[in-house]
């Protein structure tokens, strides 16, 4: 059993018990986790009836009156109840925004399924991922605002909507009364969810009476209690809102009435039983860039490695015709996007001279160079240097990044600082004679500890005694000229996974669908590897080998993605990521290397992903 389905069976846990304070077991963060299937499941007499989404969006339209071209962007949307109900009303410009990595996948699902195109980003909303002058319409319903710690938090959250507003746009933000719940709160309830679940609520008011102290436990009938989480929300009266928009830079501030939600289970209400709808109007805001007649152009310089020099990495250390109709193809795929000029740069004898000459006339780099400066893998984290001595702009790792994931031992060690599974292993030292220490079961696989592309790892890398194992360090010694350290690691005979990860997160960001190598074809004495042969050399029977996508159990799929964007931030990748992973025996998924750099060919494995995720990928 994998460690993921561990988690998704015992769903029970530990009570607290009474407490005497509230307030002191709310984190600053709380909003990151809470809203889950356990928050559809407690307040979806609310948020999942549609009759009442329904006449909320009425009451939305009444105050605003958009027309269906109007660009609009639902803040703190969750599972995009909101933004779906707009869309069958024929709205065509929508975005939807929400902390929530469970709320979004839900929504981008739903989305997929339902065909509707909204955009549904992943992000927070005190750093909007949208351009200036970007939106008609910002909305923030179903009481969604108000929940950060600090005020100040709530202000920048005004003030990002300001800025992504155009020059006259309206914001709309649904709000609980709170001049009314901080005196009407209820201060104990019981409500039962459905015949197996009841939720037991206790309520209070922090010690500035600014904030409402909410906690909730939740119960199973047979299993127990399922959750034991505290949660904070800031009281705001009208006065207290308006004089807040009016700090963010918004006038004309108008309030109505929201209609008090006809739930079915119509027990305990709480922070939506009673609300206000206040808009306001960024009418002074200029536009931060002023539109112009036609289209502009965005000059693009591409950065290839240079086919001009060796490159150890190829079977015959020079560019093929592959290569170059790889390029080909790249250049084929840009030439679509008619806003963008684009440059390439591909001598790298004069790389340096061109960037500078080139820099005032260059908006951004676009950095394909995944051979490395020179063609030298080692020195892959040159050209993002050179571009930030120079303040360009570029895509993916930045050179910190790079050199963290080129170790993969040292992204092992990080990865088990966080918790992350990795195989078994050891490293071996040019200097190292003998394996004393050797503690592995076989079989094992032997890695070049640095480099990428399936350098040095063959069908001989599998070992399954000491002897093939010598012949295997060997092997990378004398053929491949690799004279650094050597991973020993622990062969897994399981699922061979790849995540990819576009975006950043945790503002905006999506994972691809996740895929697997199919190994069919494979003759059944070769070991399931996709190593050097498999990337390298068409007439080996590893060249059968193909991508798919993969065949996971719902929990094994949420634990990868949640791990695979922990790793993106904690080794700083940037844009887009790739991750390769291993399940062992026990199914239990097992990281094998992050590629921050990933290879970037029409045939690759993030454009395989890319592709049967399909054209929906918008990403900021």
């Amino acid at each position: 059993m994998n460690k993921a389905t561990k988690i998704n069976k015992r769903r029970w846990i530990d009570c607290l018990g009474p407490v005497e304070d509230l307030e002191s077991y709310v984190k600053a963060d709380w909003w990151r986790q809470i809203f889950n299937a356990n928050y559809l499941r407690t307040d979806g007499d609310v948020i999942e009836d549609h009759a009442i989404t329904c006449k909320e969006v009425d009451t939305c339209l009444d105050i605003l009156s958009p027309s269906e071209d109007s660009s609009i962007l639902d803040l703190c949307c969750g599972q995009g109840r909101h933004s779906f109900e707009l869309a069958e009303r024929g709205f065509k410009n929508i975005t939807g925004l929400d902390r929530s990595h469970y709320l979004i996948t839900r929504a981008r699902k739903l989305n997929l399924e339902r065909g509707t195109g909204i955009t549904f980003k992943e992000g927070d909303a005190r750093n909007l991922p949208f351009a200036p002058d970007s939106f008609d319409y910002v909305l923030i319903l179903g009481n969604s605002f108000g929940y950060f710690e600090s005020l100040a938090d709530d202000l920048k959250v005004l003030q990002n909507v300001l800025r992504v507003l155009k020059p006259s746009g309206m914001i709309l933000i649904d709000l609980m009364d709170g001049k009314y719940m901080k005196k009407k709160f209820q201060a104990r309830s019981w409500e039962w969810i459905n015949k197996n679940y009841f939720v037991c609520r206790e309520r209070s008011l922090s010690k500035d009476k600014a904030r409402i102290i909410s906690r909730e436990v939740i119960t199973h009938v047979k299993k127990g209690v399922i959750s034991d989480q505290f949660y904070a929300e800031r009281l705001y009266s009208k006065k207290d809102i308006s004089n807040l928009l009016e700090s963010a830079g918004f006038e004309k501030i108008t309030f109505s009435s929201m209609m008090k939600p006809a739930s079915k289970r119509n027990q305990d209400l709480g922070m939506m039983g009673r609300r206000f709808a206040v808009s306001a109007i960024a009418k002074k805001k200029k536009w931060t860039f002023p539109p112009r007649a036609g289209k502009v152009s965005k000059n693009v310089v591409v950065i290839l490695g240079d086919p001009r020099k060796t490159d150890v990495i190829k079977p015959n250390a020079n560019f093929d015709e592959d290569d170059f109709f790889t390029i080909d193809e790249l250049k084929r795929a840009l030439t679509k996007l008619k806003d963008y000029k684009f440059t390439y740069l591909d001598q790298h004898d004069t790389l340096i001279n061109k960037l500078v000459y080139m820099r005032q006339k260059i908006d951004f780099a676009f950095n394909l160079c995944d051979e490395g400066y020179f063609n030298e893998a080692s020195k892959e984290l040159h050209v993002p240097a050179f571009l930030e001595m120079l303040d360009l702009p570029y895509t993916g790792g930045t050179p910190q990044c790079l050199a963290y994931c080129y170790d993969k031992s040292l992204v092992r060690g990080i990865a088990s600082e966080m918790d992350i599974p990795v195989p078994k292993a050891f490293l071996i030292h040019p200097e190292d004679v003998d394996f004393i220490e050797f503690s592995l079961q076989f079989p094992v696989i032997v890695k070049p500890n640095f480099g990428d592309s399936g350098f040095g790892i063959t069908q001989d890398s599998v070992c399954f005694d000491l002897e093939s194992l010598e012949k295997a360090i060997f092997t990378v010694r004398e053929k491949f000229g690799y004279d650094k350290p050597i991973l020993v690691e622990q062969f897994l005979n399981g699922k061979d996974i790849s995540v990819g990860i576009i975006g950043n997160p945790p503002e905006s960001y999506m994972p691809l669908p996740i895929i697997e190598i199919d190994y069919s074809e494979l003759p059944s004495d070769l070991p399931k590897i996709c190593g050097y042969e498999s990337k390298w050399l068409p007439e080996s029977s590893y060249w059968k080998i193909k991508s798919v996508k993969a065949t996971l159990p719902e929990a094994t799929e949420r634990y990868l993605i949640a791990s695979c964007v922990r790793l993106f931030e904690r080794l700083q990748c940037r844009d887009y990521a790739r991750f390769d992973w291993r399940l062992d025996r026990n199914n239990t998924p097992r990281l094998l290397e992050v590629n921050p750099n990933p290879g970037w060919c029409w045939d690759g494995h993030l454009a395989i992903m890319a592709k049967f995720a399909g054209p929906r990928i918008q990403i900021c």
